[in-house]
């Protein structure tokens, strides 16, 4: 068995899933862009609430010959051979999830298909395309591990202890993917990685709501004690991390991908504050940290995630170039001058979930 793509084929044809998504969407941005990938994106979403074709609007005008978009189902077997025989499809990269933890306690079925019965639907396809067939990238997080006390650091050998439907459907793809590796040789990589944050992220996540319920002056909710801890990594990081696996990475192997970012979640909300009282000032001259507003805790919060990603730095020589205050100063802006994105998901399924979660 080959090492890894360069020993083996060039991607011509790859399958991204979830590409209307957050990460999905800014990874093809990101990588029809490059120099070292002439081949085409062939992007399959069932467009969910947090599917956005929008996302991806300018990429369908400007590359019409290299940028196809499908909607489909992962759960849809049939519906996802026919996308891999029609467009003669020789890699994956996959990121069709249902991601969200609070979703995944109120409606944990939803996760289960998806993210297992999907995950194993795409494994199947790219199964059926015997040696035609040269990568399958699982995107996975740093969630599959469990929780962390006060040190420690998640490596890619920790032992899994997932806490949330969410995370409990993750690690059970992770198992999959490799599963298939080891029992069929379907040539894979994994990536397990932190807390994304930058443009496109639906705002149900932490710091996408901060910053537009603060610019609306409403309250800015956090669990528990909001000293949770995460890792966060800006997302073309992300998505610079996961081309250099693609490329570069050993087959069969998994990599954690971390952004040198831990903070904790009331750190991060009164950095948005004050980002925001610099750059459009309240109207009534009230600092913004005083809409921050304690709510319980939500069932099975994990303590704190650190991630160690050495492993990708020493073999790969990825690192994130993005700190974490440009970053969030980055992402704020972004937000700011995307009023009309923002007004568009802002309703339907959005404002619904906003509505049983928060009663705003």
């Amino acid at each position: 068995m080959k090492k890894n793509i360069k020993d083996r084929v060039e991607i011509r044809n790859l399958l991204v899933t979830g590409g209307c998504g957050f990460i999905g969407s800014n990874f093809i941005r990101y990588l029809i862009k490059r120099d070292d990938f002439s081949g085409r994106i062939i992007n399959v979403d069932k467009l969910t609430y947090a599917g956005n074709p929008e996302n991806l609007a300018d990429i369908a005008s400007d590359y019409k010959a290299r940028y196809i978009f499908e909607k489909v189902d992962i759960c849809d077997i049939d519906k996802l051979e026919e996308v891999f025989k029609k467009y003669n499809i020789d890699a994956v990269c996959h990121f069709a999830a249902e991601s969200h933890v609070d979703r995944s306690i109120k409606t944990p079925g939803n996760f289960i298909q998806t993210n297992i019965i999907g995950t194993f639907n795409l494994l199947e396809a790219a199964k059926s395309r015997g040696e035609m067939f040269c990568l399958f990238h699982h995107v996975s997080t740093d969630e599959v591990y469990g929780s962390l006390g006060a040190k420690g650091l998640f490596y890619e050998d920790t032992p899994y202890r997932p806490n949330s439907p969410y995370s409990a459907s993750k690690a059970a793809s992770d198992h999959l993917v490799r599963a298939y590796y080891k029992t069929f040789g379907t040539p894979v990589t994994v990536s397990n990685c932190s807390n994304n944050y930058g443009p496109y992220q639906f705002p149900e996540k932490l710091i996408p709501l901060v910053i537009l319920n603060a610019l609306d002056g409403k309250p800015l909710p956090v669990y528990g004690d909001g000293k949770n801890v995460r890792d966060w990594l800006y997302v073309e990081d992300h998505c610079e991390a996961i081309w250099t696996i693609m490329m570069s990475g050993n087959i069969g192997q998994t990599y954690n991908v971390g952004g040198n970012a831990e903070m904790e979640n009331i750190l991060i909300v009164q950095m948005i504050c004050d980002i925001l009282d610099e750059i459009k000032p309240p109207a009534d001259g009230k600092p913004r940290r005083n809409l921050i507003t304690f709510v319980k805790d939500r069932p099975g919060h994990d303590r704190r995630y650190a991630i160690d990603f050495s492993k990708l730095k020493k073999e790969l020589g990825w690192s994130p170039k993005e700190s974490f205050k440009s970053g969030l100063r980055k992402t704020v802006n972004w937000y700011l001058n995307q009023s009309k994105w923002v007004a568009n998901i802002r309703t339907g399924a959005y404002q619904s979930w906003m509505e049983e979660q928060y009663g705003s």
